[in-house]
C-alpha cells in the first residue's frame, strides 16, 4: 500500500462514514488473562465515545511507511490453505459475528503479545464502496466498481492515571478523582487484506508498530507466520556499523557526509515529487556514492558483503530508517555537535600541530547557553 491508499482508508474510518455495525473488544491483564470481552454497537455510541473508538482504530494506520507501517506478504501456499490466513479470511467473511473465531483470534494475540501492562484488543470489520477515480484523479462517489471489506485491529496499552483533584459541579467542590484506567494509543495493529491499487489484495496485510525500536516479531510470527525487517532503529545502527567497519581508515568526514547528503537529497526530491509509493534504496545506490567519494574497491566490496549479511540479498531499505534526515551529528566521548543537514559543510576536520580538531565555521551569530558571544581576532590567531 502507498500513502494515498492508506490515506483513503483512514478518511473512511469515521463514525459518519464507516459501515461498521459494531466494534469488538477484549481486555487482557499483564498476566495474560482475559478479564472481559465486549461488543459495542456503533449505532448506540455517543458522539464522544464513537470518536474515541474510531480514533484508536484509525491510529493503527498512522506513521511512516517502512518504519511504523510495514507491508506483510503471504506466500501463495499460505493463501491456498494455511491456518493463519484462513482465520483472518473467516473473521472477515463472518464480519466478526462468530464468537468461536473471535476467541481463537484473541488467544493468538494473548499468547504472542507482551506489553508488560494491561491492554485492550479492538477489532472491527468494515466495508468501503471504492469510488471510481477518473484519469484526472477525481473521485466519482456515485460509481463504484468494488466493495473493499477489511479487518482493522488495534492493540492498545491500558494505563492507570494518577489520582487528581477534579471539580464536581453539583457540590461546587474539588474532590479526589481516584485512579482510572485509560486506553492509550495503539502499540501495534494491522489491516487485512491490503488495499493495493485501490483494490482488495488478500495476499498482503499492512502491519502497524508504534515504536521504531520494537516490531513485536512474536505477534507477527503467530498472526501471519512470516518475518519482517528489523525495527527501524536497529536498521540505522546496523547501517552505521557496516559503514564504519567496511570503510576502515577510509571512513572520513567527507565520505560519511556525502552518503548522508545524497540520501537526504533523495528524500527531499521524493517528497517534492509527491509520489505516493515509498522511497527505497539498495546497496548499489550506496556503492555509487562511495565510489564517487573515491573509496577504494576492496572497501566497497566489503560494504556489499556486510550489507547482504545484515539485511539480506537484494534488500531495499527506506532511507529514513538508516539516516536521520533532520540533522547531521558529530560525537566525541565528551562533545556532541548537531547541525542542520544543509549546513553540514560548516564542519571540517583538521590536524594542527599534530592534534586532531573538529572545526566549525562561526561567521554567523554564536550563542553559548543562550548568550551571544564575540570571537576576538586574537583568539582566531591563537588557533
Amino acid at each position: 500500500m502507498n500513502t494515498r491508499e492508506i490515506g483513503e482508508i483512514r478518511r473512511h474510518i469515521r463514525r459518519d462514514r464507516s459501515n461498521m455495525t459494531a466494534i469488538y473488544g477484549c481486555y487482557v491483564n499483564e498476566n495474560k488473562e482475559i478479564i472481559s470481552e465486549f461488543r459495542v454497537s456503533t449505532a448506540m455510541m455517543s458522539e464522544n465515545e464513537g470518536e474515541k473508538y474510531f480514533g484508536l482504530l484509525k491510529r493503527s494506520l498512522s506513521g511512516t511507511l517502512g518504519k511504523n507501517l510495514i507491508d506483510i506478504s503471504f506466500r501463495t501456499s499460505q493463501v491456498a490453505g494455511s491456518e493463519e490466513h484462513k482465520l483472518l479470511m473467516d473473521l472477515r467473511q463472518t464480519a466478526l459475528n462468530d464468537s468461536d473465531l473471535r476467541q481463537r483470534f484473541y488467544q493468538k494475540v494473548v499468547d504472542s503479545v507482551s506489553l508488560r501492562a494491561n491492554y485492550l484488543i479492538l477489532l472491527g470489520c468494515d466495508s468501503y464502496d471504492v469510488p471510481f477515480k477518473s484519469k484526472d484523479g477525481e473521485n466519482d462517489s456515485a460509481r463504484s466498481d468494488e466493495t473493499y471489506t477489511f479487518l482493522l485491529c488495534a492493540i492498545c496499552p491500558v494505563k492507570q492515571t494518577k489520582p487528581t483533584l477534579h471539580y464536581e459541579p453539583e457540590n461546587k467542590e474539588f474532590h479526589d478523582g481516584g485512579i482510572t484506567n485509560v486506553a492509550a494509543a495503539p502499540e501495534l495493529g494491522f489491516l487485512f487484506p491490503a488495499f493495493d491499487s485501490r483494490s482488495t489484495n488478500i495476499y498482503n496485510a499492512l502491519y502497524y508498530t508504534h515504536s521504531p525500536k520494537e516490531n513485536h516479531t512474536a505477534f507477527v510470527s503467530a498472526m501471519f507466520n512470516t518475518s519482517i525487517p528489523k525495527p527501524a532503529a536497529e536498521q540505522k545502527k546496523s547501517f552505521e556499523a557496516i559503514l564504519g567497519t567496511a570503510l576502515g581508515e577510509e571512513s572520513s568526514l567527507d565520505v560519511i557526509q556525502n552518503v548522508h547528503d545524497q540520501l537526504c537529497q533523495r528524500i527531499e526530491l521524493h517528497k517534492e515529487s509527491r509520489v505516493p509509493d515509498a522511497l527505497l534504496v539498495d546497496k548499489s545506490d550506496v556503492r555509487e556514492v562511495l565510489a564517487s567519494c573515491g573509496v577504494s574497491e576492496p572497501h566497497i566490496a566489503k560494504f556489499s558483503v556486510d550489507f547482504d549479511e545484515a539485511f539480506g540479498m537484494d534488500a531495499q531499505l527506506h532511507p529514513k530508517n538508516i539516516i536521520d534526515h533532520r540533522k547531521f551529528e558529530i560525537k566525541t566521548p565528551d562533545v556532541s555537535i548537531k547541525v542542520a543537514p544543509d549546513k553540514a559543510d560548516l564542519i571540517q576536520t583538521r590536524v594542527i600541530g599534530g592534534v586532531k580538531y573538529i572545526l566549525i565555521n562561526a561567521e554567523e551569530d554564536v550563542e553559548v547557553n543562550g548568550v551571544s558571544i564575540h570571537i576576538r581576532e586574537e583568539e582566531a590567531l591563537g588557533v
